[in-house]
């Protein structure tokens, strides 16, 4: 998506409503505590616990299976984090599941890795953060919940959405700060799925923005969100921002999270070897950008096949139990530059061989009934980026060309080797729709019929519709965008969307729904499974 060119200007007055004290940054860059709740360490944090450490952005888990998952939370310095679990809320019977030293290495953030936990059950976790320098002294608690995978058929939802505070639209507290994830929490998925720009690091904001009705959006801001991000110090600031949200907060604390990336966590529609043209940074180097955003991103959004010093890899395959396994692409590490070379015949990179090899392997191994492809960019939509290619479609409309070519040999295999009850969930494109894929309408015509379904914004701007082009003959079956010459609506219009999938446990039949800011079911289609 493009971006809101400039760089804002802010006034002291509103950095102080945003909790931020001007000067208080400190030797180690971090931000102090905002929306205090001391209260015993209740609340979702930021707090204020006198001199011992405190949680700056709340609790979550991640990546959860049948018996095990990820707990992450940041502390306002150097602490020791424990974690215990529990099948009671009142934790009257609790176990300790691990510890980790949090440290400004990796700016106070930690994961520590749940083992053991009992399938299909409501899991409630409580983090202690203890001081670094003598763990008997206990700074502040906090406790979530989390849902593991069942190990027999059972009902299962989970939830998407992507594109979060993009296009000069940050945490308004007039307006109720970011209320999809109110809406997505009020759901009670078993997870979440983000679809990538987690956060908008190219994507400064102003205090203020003048609306078309005459009224004003009022952003929080924090110094970190007054330039376009290029220091790991500035990516770090971004993530945390969000976590000022109290709605995604609380949506943290009740409901994991599989994270994916995509651009805007590094810079627009970027690629590796890219050299900016643009006179907001200072370092042109994209991959010394990426470099940066991948290790924020790590140390924000914990991934169990990653590290947060940026080792591992993103795409990784998720089982949530025996009727759904979920295949978490990386579409922004392997592709190739956004050039005429994605209308080579031969092929170009968007998922890259090795990505590419281990997605039609793992999906031919999988045993579950629903096999979900969360992918970071749409297929059949043309993303343009100038007059260049952004995502996988090209515009010709015929034979496979450039990343359609990777795209068209997964979905060959997938019905060579009769992989049953496939669906593809995205965002990007800052609208939602549903897309009916089918060798009837298609120019390449060897794969099953299939559907691709799109979310988003969550509390960005909203764009479209994008043109489809017939490669692999997509139908819009059903398209809710802004009206004809409208760009880049405020959350204020409603036009900020999620989805919903439930797998019902006994008939094994997929639904699924789009949904608005209120929460108002605008889609929904029922799929029964393939045996």
């Amino acid at each position: 998506m493009s971006q809101l060119p400039g760089t804002p200007s802010v006034s002291r007055r509103n950095l102080l409503r945003g909790g931020v004290v001007l000067g208080a940054l400190g030797a180690t860059g971090t931000l102090p505590a905002v929306a205090a709740q001391a209260s015993g360490g209740q609340g979702f944090g930021g707090q204020v616990f006198g001199d011992r450490p405190a949680f700056t952005s709340g609790v979550q888990s991640a990546d959860v299976t049948s018996r095990g998952g990820l707990i992450w939370a940041r502390a306002d310095r150097a602490a020791e984090m424990v974690v215990e679990v529990s099948t009671r809320p009142d934790f009257k019977s609790v176990r300790r599941a691990g510890v980790r030293k949090l440290t400004a290495a990796r700016d106070f953030t930690g994961v520590v890795e749940l083992n053991g936990l009992p399938a299909g059950s409501e899991v409630y976790y409580r983090v202690r953060l203890n001081a670094a320098d003598n763990p008997s002294r206990a700074g502040a608690t906090l406790t979530g919940r989390l849902n593991t995978a069942p190990e027999k058929p059972s009902d299962v939802s989970f939830v998407w959405t992507g594109d979060v505070a993009g296009q000069g639209w940050g945490i308004n507290p007039e307006f109720g700060g970011m209320k999809i994830f109110e809406a997505m929490r009020k759901v009670r998925p078993d997870f979440a799925l983000s679809s990538g720009d987690n956060i908008y690091a190219d994507g400064p904001l102003a205090e203020t923005v003048a609306l078309p009705d005459g009224s004003v959006w009022r952003n929080l801001v924090v110094p970190e969100k007054l330039k376009v991000a290029e220091t790991l110090a500035e990516y770090r600031g971004n993530f945390r921002y969000n976590l000022l949200d109290e709605n995604f907060k609380r949506l943290n604390s009740e409901v994991s999270w599989i994270y994916q990336w995509d651009d805007h966590e590094t810079v627009n529609n970027w690629y590796p070897g890219e050299i900016l043209n643009d006179a907001r940074y200072t370092e042109k180097r994209v991959d010394v950008l990426a470099a940066n955003a991948r290790r924020a991103f790590l140390e924000y959004a914990p991934i169990s096949t990653a590290s947060p010093d940026g080792g591992g890899r993103i795409y990784r395959k998720i089982s949530y139990g025996p009727t759904l396994d979920v295949f978490v692409l990386d579409m922004r590490s392997y592709k190739n530059p956004n050039n005429q070379a994605q209308r080579d015949p031969a092929g170009a990179a968007i998922l890259g061989a090795e990505q590419s090899q281990w997605l039609i392997r793992e999906l031919d191994r999988s045993k579950a009934t629903w096999k979900v492809i969360a992918a970071d960019l749409p297929i059949g939509l043309i993303v343009p980026d100038g007059a260049d290619v952004e995502a996988v479609a090209q515009g010709d409309g015929g034979a496979p060309l450039g990343r359609e070519v990777e795209i068209a040999r997964v979905l060959s295999s997938i019905k060579k080797n009769k992989v049953r009850n496939t669906v593809w969930i995205t965002a990007d494109v800052h609208y939602t729709a549903a897309h009916h894929y089918s060798p009837d309408r298609a120019a390449f015509k060897d794969f099953d019929p299939f559907w691709e379904f799109v979310a988003g914004p969550a509390n960005a701007g909203t764009f479209g519709p994008n043109t489809l082009e017939s490669t692999f003959g997509p139908e819009a079956v059903f398209v809710k965008a802004p009206p004809a010459g409208q760009v880049n609506l405020s959350p204020k219009s409603g036009l900020q969307f999620f989805g919903r999938i439930a797998i019902d446990g006994s008939s094994r039949a997929l639904t699924v729904e789009l949904v608005d800011l209120a929460g108002t079911v605008v889609w929904s289609k029922r799929l029964p499974a393939a045996r």
